[in-house]
């Protein structure tokens, strides 16, 4: 069975990104890329909410100006993307499929299938439902020094206490801290 993994960078007062969806704050060292990388390499398939999609076309738009590879473009593999939106009638870009159904019932059967991990991205909207359906596995975060007051929260209220169990925890570049759990 395939594992869902939720994971982000976050304040260390638990936001994802400031009030005006700012994340000029991250800080970018071999460390996390090297992190990233090697999570990259273990999954196909990735699932988003709208608003994660506004941004992810946004930065496609200014990747496409500065030769960066777009997202849902990793190394040489390619990456299954579902974006759940109760607004959005199409999407329009090769391997990404609009979906408008039930998240938790949808991630449970794609958990099924044959394949490499699937990434939750983005913001807490979505996760919190995948919380809620309990399909989430494991919790990954790389917790930057700052403290921003406000902003876009990575946790939202799952409706009940969910419990997970640390696998691994380090510092990393830049005084982050890295974790990853387990969910019990």
């Amino acid at each position: 069975m395939r594992i869902v993994r939720y994971g982000a960078a976050c304040s260390l007062d638990g936001f994802i990104a400031g009030e005006d969806g700012s994340i000029d704050w991250l800080h970018f060292s071999q460390d996390a890329q090297d992190i990233i990388g090697a999570y990259w390499k273990s999954v196909d398939l990735m699932v988003m909410g709208r608003k994660t999609w506004d941004v992810t076309v946004a930065m496609q738009a200014g990747a496409s100006k500065t030769a960066k590879k777009a997202p849902g473009k990793r190394g040489d593999e390619r990456i299954t993307t579902y974006v759940f939106s109760r607004t959005l009638t199409a999407i329009e870009q090769a391997g990404v499929a609009l979906i408008s159904s039930d998240p938790g019932a949808f991630v449970r059967d794609l958990k099924r299938t044959e394949g490499k991990g699937i990434c939750v991205m983005g913001g807490g909207e979505l996760a919190q439902s995948l919380f809620e359906s309990g399909v989430i596995d494991e919790v990954g975060l790389n917790v930057h020094p700052v403290l921003l007051g406000a902003g876009i929260p990575l946790f939202r209220n799952a409706g009940k206490r969910i419990h997970l169990e640390l696998r691994e925890s380090r510092a990393i570049d830049g005084g982050c801290v890295y974790s990853n759990y387990a969910v019990r």
